[in-house]
């Protein structure tokens, strides 16, 4: 049993890890909005390549999220971020402590 809380452990950090690092990547995302960089800039096509794909699933299914050429996908992105981390994650934290 120590093995398999040692397991799932390790993925819930590895998954908190990848969750927080997704986060900034989002909030990056917006902050490039405001200053329009250099789109054929390696970062920034990478960050886009990250970030859109998520946000035209959000804007998708939650058309007001678009409204009066305001975005707020990324808001509805950041707010399901720390949703997953504070219930998901948790969730399995308390689940590999209760079996070891």
């Amino acid at each position: 049993m120590y093995l398999l809380a040692n397991i799932i452990e390790a993925v819930c950090m590895v998954l908190q890890t990848v969750l927080d690092l997704y986060f900034y990547v989002v909030i990056i995302a917006c902050v490039m909005t405001w200053f329009h960089p250099d789109p054929y800039n390696t970062i920034v096509r990478t960050i886009k390549a990250l970030t859109e794909p998520v946000f035209y699933f959000v804007r998708k299914y939650l058309p007001f999220t678009y409204t009066n050429g305001l975005d707020f996908s990324p808001i509805v992105v950041l707010i399901a971020i720390k949703l997953v981390n504070m219930v998901i994650v948790k969730t399995l934290f308390q689940f590999a402590a209760n079996l070891s």
